[in-house]
């Protein structure tokens, strides 16, 4: 027998998505107004502040510098991340509880902290490559949320499985493929997808770490700000929630995954 929801539940649960609905439909009402600076409730209706910013040259290549950096990091960090979870939670690893807190520690950490921590350490070791150290930086701050979610599927995953199919004689490798790998899959996907995020809208690091040439646009966004006030402004932040919804979108169609309810 399915339970009803008291009104009072729905109506706190209708507050706090309005709470966390409402800053992200400001600035796609500003992108749209006519104004020559920004201004709500928006007054007429253009999309002339997105073709500003989409034939700007530097907007286009900071936002792609973005992509680059966030795929880089998104790689690195599941190559790292999975074989971590996999030790971590299917193996007796001495001092397990201590690794696991240092490696989930840059979540509980003030990312202006952080970034401030990394450019002391490169400092002093003089190293001046700015994509190497970018990817590091992101990769430390997005590799817990691969561990975290893959960890999650592996800790679900059923192991009767595993040595029910080692019994009938598969080998290791179509174990690992046909057994592990649909049911931690989901949980991989969903790392992966919120690390490639994390990097793409990262600012207190990237603050700390980006030079000229390498760029990314959330930092460009800043700049834009001090510059100028216009709704082009509003316009970038909103194609920078458009593309984050995009990839989860696409991301639950192509792989019928729900990434909110794995989150969850």
């Amino acid at each position: 027998m399915t339970e009803t929801v008291s009104p009072a539940i729905r109506i706190v649960v209708a507050i706090i998505l309005l709470m966390v609905v409402a800053p992200l439909v400001v600035p796609l009402l500003m992108s749209i107004s006519d104004t020559a600076f920004i201004v709500f409730p928006p007054q007429g209706f253009t999309l002339k502040w997105y073709a500003a910013v989409l034939a700007n040259p530097e907007a286009r290549g900071s936002f792609l510098f973005s992509l680059e950096l966030a795929a880089i990091v998104t790689t690195v960090s599941l190559v790292l991340g999975i074989p971590c979870a996999a030790g971590l939670t299917r193996f007796k690893v001495p001092g397990q509880d201590i690794m696991l807190g240092i490696i989930l520690s840059p979540l509980i950490v003030p990312l202006i902290v952080t970034g401030i921590a990394l450019l002391q350490f490169f400092s002093m070791m003089n190293f001046r490559a700015t994509l190497l150290q970018l990817v590091i930086g992101h990769t430390v701050v997005c590799l817990p949320y691969v561990i975290r979610s893959v960890s999650a599927s592996f800790v679900l995953a059923n192991r009767n499985l595993e040595d029910a199919a080692a019994v009938l004689g598969a080998p290791p490798h179509v174990v690992a493929t046909r057994i592990v790998w649909p049911q931690v899959r989901p949980g991989i996907l969903a790392g992966g997808v919120f690390c490639f995020i994390v990097s793409f809208d990262d600012y207190p690091i990237s603050m700390w770490l980006a030079d000229g040439n390498h760029f990314p646009i959330p930092l460009y966004l800043y700049t834009v700000i001090e510059r100028s006030f216009d709704p082009s402004i509003a316009a970038i932040a909103s194609l920078m929630i458009f593309f984050a919804l995009l990839l989860v979108l696409v991301i639950e169609r192509v792989f019928g995954i729900n990434l909110a309810r794995l989150a969850s």
